[in-house]
């Protein structure tokens, strides 16, 4: 089981339902999100169309970078895909956080990498990155959300996931 890295009374627990926001474009939230359970997608939207930029699943910190670091409103939405469990750092904890440069370049790393994932064209590459990353999404996050963070369909995702992908990717 992880460790959950904050626990003290900076903090306070929220249990959110299906569908539920935590925060929504145009806020601003200088808050970081520990998901204890449950799961949680970060998404912008593009001509009206969801586009997954990352999940948020047991064990893993989750924010608005972009709100956290300038304080001005974000273009992300997170939001809850099935009933979640997290943990809320106070924005003094958050401050703290943001002032160990260890603490915010893990986010900053997940970021680049979810970026090199969207710039490479080939869908297999692309699932075998995630998988090798992040195996635990495969069963945290339901198929359907997956397949549109990877940019390809449930069906493609599904062929993909029959075949043997487990080679190196250096």
């Amino acid at each position: 089981m992880n460790k959950i890295p904050f626990t003290n009374n900076k903090t306070k627990n929220i249990t959110l339902k299906k569908g539920d926001y935590l925060f929504q474009a145009g806020d601003v939230n200088t808050l970081l999100y520990y998901v204890v359970s449950g799961c949680i997608q970060l998404y912008i939207l593009d001509q009206s169309e969801e586009r997954i930029i990352r999940f948020g699943y047991k064990g893993s910190t989750i924010c608005a970078l972009d709100s956290l670091i300038t304080q001005q409103p974000t273009i992300y939405y997170l939001q809850a895909i099935r009933q979640t469990e997290v943990i809320v750092l106070s924005s003094e904890e958050t401050t703290r956080l943001l002032n160990d440069m260890e603490g915010i370049k893990k986010l900053i790393i997940q970021f680049q990498e979810r970026e090199i994932d969207l710039l490479t064209d080939s869908p297999i590459l692309r699932y075998q990155r995630v998988l090798k990353r992040s195996p635990l999404l495969f069963q945290e996050v339901p198929q359907k959300y997956i397949a549109r963070y990877l940019r390809m369909t449930a069906e493609t995702l599904s062929r993909l996931k029959k075949l043997d992908l487990n080679q190196d990717l250096d």
